[in-house]
Order: C-alpha cells, then structure tokens, then sequence
C-alpha cells in the first residue's frame, strides 16, 4: 500500500478537478440533506449526477493517508452501499464524489408529511438491503476497517427505492499495522455489537414510522416482556393496515433480539444471523403467497 502515498492517480475512482466540482454544484450552492457535514447536488459535464461531499481532514491526516481513505472507499462494491465516484483536492479543500440517490434519505421519505409513505413490502426489503450491507462492511470486506453509524439519516434511498449505507469512513489511518493487534482486532468486533443494536432501533422506525429520538421509548417497548400484544398498536398508521402480520412479527422479534431485553446478557445475534433468517423468511412468504394464487 505504500505506493498509494505517491500517487495522485488512483485506482477505482476518479480525480477530478476543482474547478469541475465548482461547476457541478453550481458555486457548492444546492445543498441536500446529511447528517455529516454539509453536502451538495452535482452535474458533471458529461451527464454524471452525484453527491459531493466535504472530505473531513482527520488529526494529522496528510496526503497519504488521504489517498490511502480514498483508495479503500473505491473498493467498497455493494449493491448496498452508496458508491465512491471520485475525489478532488485543492489547496485546502479536499471533496469526495458519490452516487446520487433520488429519493434522498430514508428520514425524509419515513418523516416528511409531504412524500408519499413507503408500503410495507418497501420497508420490509429495506431492513434487508441495510442488514445485507451491514455484513458486507464488517465481514467480507477485508481489513475489516469501517465505521459508519445505523440509522435513517445514513441510510439513502435510490430512484428504486432501493437502500444504501452512506456514510462509511476508515477507523484507522495506520491500517496495515492495526488490523494484526488485538486491541484493533477487539474494536472491530465491540463496532458490530454497535451496529447490531443500531439496526434493531432502525427496524422499529421502519415499523413504527416513530423517530426513534433521545427518550429510548422505542427501546423500552420493546424490551418489555408483554410487547407482543401492543405490536399491531405500534405499526406505522401511515400503513393504513396494509401490511403482512407474519412479517410484522418477524421483523419486531428481529429488532427485539438486536436491542435484547433490558438485561447484561449482551448481543446474542450477528449481521450474518439477521440477514440469513429475514431472506428465509420473505422467501418463505412468496412460496406462500404463489400457492394461495
């Protein structure tokens, strides 16, 4: 990796310059929604539309290590996972170029009065997309060595509706040497338990169509013992009742288990568990739903 550190030319991505990415966003004058700094809509000359993005300079972090984030990031390739396009630097600001994702944030398409609310079967696949992408980034990529935080703000949704994790930065800037340790090794595995409970808070915003917000009642729900006989209560009203309640019990005893019961026994599901068991599940209910036709 030690030829990254001198080279401007990178595989994967694309270098643009400055003054294309001063053109694209208009002066950086259309700004979109993100939960990391600002953001802002583009249009390349030669019809690329994209998401340009502030680099955040990290403590010390020199070119190098720049290059090296840059590199990493533009092998990330998952269906999941909101794609590297390219980067620019200047004289003092450095931009990462993404894909463009129409429908924006899955917040605003959860939250806002004015957007037509997602159905059921579009929740459902994007509790699966964001789990398929969650075990891509902390067990097949290898190093093991991004960060990103679970929730609706992060996760962006496309003209499809097909959702994608955005957000995802390298944790650590000395990766060739880190990834052997264990104390690295230790943090790679205390970020998934993270992100396993992170994705069972946002099962239920996606059941509940709640803001899962700073009281924790979400959380308290449903760690109660008897949550089970509110759980029709709990369904988004914006569903109007259409929805699987298979499905609906499934997908809360998914979140139920991520987040556990309110005891010290910890995590006891993983990314893969989650993953597996839901694609069984939707599987199963089309095989269901082709016999009764």
């Amino acid at each position: 990796m030690g030829c990254l550190r001198r080279k401007r030319t990178l595989p994967f991505v694309r270098r643009f310059k400055i003054k294309e990415v001063d053109a694209a966003t208009n002066g950086f004058t259309t700004v979109v929604e993100a939960t990391t700094g600002p953001a802002y809509r583009a249009r390349f000359a030669g019809g690329l539309v994209a998401t340009v993005r502030r680099a955040s300079a990290g403590e010390g972090q020199g070119k190098g290590d720049f290059y090296l984030e840059v590199q990493l990031l533009g092998r990330l390739n998952h269906r999941h996972v909101v794609r590297l396009q390219g980067f620019s630097e200047g004289h003092h600001d450095r931009f990462l170029v993404f894909d463009h994702m129409e429908n924006r944030s899955l917040k605003e398409c959860l939250h806002d009065p004015l957007r037509t609310p997602l159905d059921w079967r579009t929740r459902l696949q994007v509790a699966i997309d964001i789990a398929a992408a969650l075990e891509y980034l902390y067990y097949f990529c290898d190093p093991p060595v991004f960060h990103v935080s679970v929730n609706s703000g992060n996760v962006m949704v496309d003209a499809n509706f097909v959702a994608k994790v955005s957000d995802v930065s390298v944790i650590s800037h000395d990766i060739q040497r880190a990834v052997t340790t264990q104390s690295f090794q230790d943090q790679v595995e205390q970020r998934r338990k993270d992100l396993v409970f992170q994705y069972g808070v946002l099962v239920l915003e996606l059941v509940t169509g709640q803001s899962p917000g700073g009281d924790g009642e979400l959380v308290r729900w449903v760690q109660e013992p008897g949550f089970g006989g509110s759980m029709h209560r709990m369904v988004d009203a914006d569903l109007g009742g259409a929805y699987d309640a298979r499905e609906l019990r499934d997908l809360v005893i998914v979140a139920r288990l991520c987040i556990g019961h309110g005891d010290d026994d910890g995590v006891v599901v993983s990314m893969p568990q989650i993953v597996r068991y839901l694609q069984k599940k939707v599987e199963r209910l089309g095989r269901d739903t082709i016999m009764r036709g």
